[in-house]
């Protein structure tokens, strides 16, 4: 009976295994929402990290996070270091290319809870008076995120934040000017 229930166990690890094995090695997260505000507006709120930051959801996270920012300003080198909670972890990212008013590429190296370097991009594109914005992430899937990611949908929640993120940059850049 425990000789069977051990081979069981180990079948069913074995499959787990064999089926993560055969999961993509890269991933993509992609989110878009209309913003009534031209891309000339959004760009700026994009490109300058301590702008992003007044609308990124993971900023909200952790209002306790610790960052500092070097480089640029804005554009291209660009940075910014941040430390914070389980949910945020330790990481950096910075500003690899810009092309206003359509795009900005960020690098986002993730240093805990897990290690990992993935490309972040925004495309602004017009539609009539509004802009339509998409937060995208590429990167690498190695094994153990293909074996974490049989169990939790990593497509769900990151794009709950990419979502969240964009509610915000839309209320952001949709609130009336002060007068």
């Amino acid at each position: 009976m425990i000789k069977t229930l051990a081979l069981l166990i180990g079948a069913v690890i074995a499959v787990l295994l064999i089926y993560a094995a055969t999961r993509p090695d890269a991933f993509h997260v992609e989110r878009s929402t209309t913003i009534q505000a031209p891309p000339e507006r959004l760009h700026p709120l994009i490109n300058d990290l301590q702008r992003f930051n007044t609308w990124n959801p993971y900023n909200r996270k952790d209002p306790q996070m610790q960052g500092r920012y070097s480089g640029a300003s804005a554009g291209p080198g660009a940075v910014y270091d941040f430390e914070g909670n389980k949910d945020v972890g330790k990481g950096r990212i910075s500003v690899t290319a810009t092309s206003a008013p359509s795009n900005v590429v960020m690098r986002l190296d993730m240093f805990e809870p897990f290690a990992g370097s993935n490309v972040v991009t925004f495309s602004l594109v017009p539609e009539g008076g509004a802009t339509r914005v998409t937060w995208a992430m590429d990167g690498p899937s190695p094994f153990i995120a293909r074996l974490i990611g049989v169990f939790m949908n990593m497509d769900q929640m990151i794009g709950r934040d990419f979502e969240a993120g964009l509610a915000n940059l839309k209320a952001l850049a949709e609130k009336p000017p002060a007068s």
